[in-house]
Formats: C-alpha cells, sequence, structure tokens
C-alpha cells in the first residue's frame, strides 16, 4: 500500500458533511466539481491553497452529519491524500474506506499535528511521522482487506477486480 506525504490543514472538532460540501453544491455527483467547493463553508480559501498529496488533521468526530459519500469524495478529488483525525464518525469513516481515501485515527497526532507542517503518513504500519518536528505517532493501520480497497481506488473496483 501507498504512503501520503503532504502538507497539514487543520481543522478542529466535529467537522461535518455539510461543512465539509454544502448541501447546496450535492445536486452533482462530478469528484471535480465537489472538490471546487470541498470545505469552502469552513475555510473559503481551502480550494486554493490545497495541493496533491496534502492532509486534512482534525480532532473527534470528524465527517459527523449526514451519510453523503459526497464529502470524501469531494476531499479526495480536492487531492488530499490523507485524513487524520481523534476519531470519525462512523458513517464518514465507512463511505472514505468505500471510495478509497485513506483515513487513520491518532489521537495524539491529531492534537499535536499544526498547521502546515509537513507529515508522511505509512498506511501499511500506521506510523505518522511530523517532518516539521520530527516526531513520530502511533496510528491505527489498515487490516490487509481494506488497504487492497484502497488501494484499488474503492469497493467497486475492488469487486470489480476480483
Amino acid at each position: 500500500m501507498k504512503a501520503a506525504h503532504g502538507r497539514v490543514f487543520k481543522f478542529g472538532d466535529n467537522v461535518d458533511t455539510d461543512v465539509i460540501i454544502p448541501a447546496r453544491y450535492l445536486n452533482s455527483s462530478d469528484p471535480k466539481e465537489l472538490a471546487a467547493h470541498c470545505m469552502e463553508d469552513i475555510d473559503a480559501d481551502f480550494v486554493n491553497k490545497v495541493a496533491e498529496g496534502d492532509i486534512i488533521v482534525a480532532n473527534k468526530n470528524f465527517g459527523c452529519g449526514s451519510s453523503r459519500e459526497h464529502a470524501p469524495i469531494s476531499i479526495k478529488a480536492a487531492g488530499v491524500s490523507c485524513v487524520i483525525a481523534e476519531t470519525f464518525a462512523r458513517i464518514f469513516y465507512r463511505n472514505a474506506i468505500n471510495i478509497g481515501l485513506p483515513i487513520i485515527e491518532c489521537p495524539d497526532a491529531a492534537k499535536a499535528i499544526a498547521a502546515g507542517d509537513e507529515v508522511k503518513v505509512d498506511f501499511d504500519t500506521g506510523v505518522i511521522t511530523d517532518v516539521t518536528t520530527n516526531q513520530t505517532y502511533q496510528g491505527q493501520a489498515f487490516p490487509p482487506f481494506m488497504q487492497k480497497i484502497i488501494d484499488c481506488e474503492g469497493l467497486v473496483n475492488y469487486i470489480n477486480q476480483k
């Protein structure tokens, strides 16, 4: 499984799916259109600053709210390579894996990593390295079957390859 390496965008507790992708854009299922509005209600300039490979770090209950797959799709399509949080809302966690967006729970990393830090994540081991501060954290590694789903870019592709 691959790794992630990018600059951090930091968010707080209870970032809900309505903030990740506002409801007014749910008439589209086009990933590029969704990406163009990702996080705009919490950081209007996010889409202009995020680069391919960047990482979102958040506190507790990331992805709470409605159960739309549009939220992780918009994050992935915006170029975010991984989301690290203290905890994730259960349905967001499942939707992220289903569409192939790597997410890792790691309370210590979520608390310590700052906006703008450069971070590497090894998905095989769950090790998160804050390159800026030279600190490492042990996140929850994915079981092998989930790594395969993410490697295939989502559950549908994984099933189609079987």
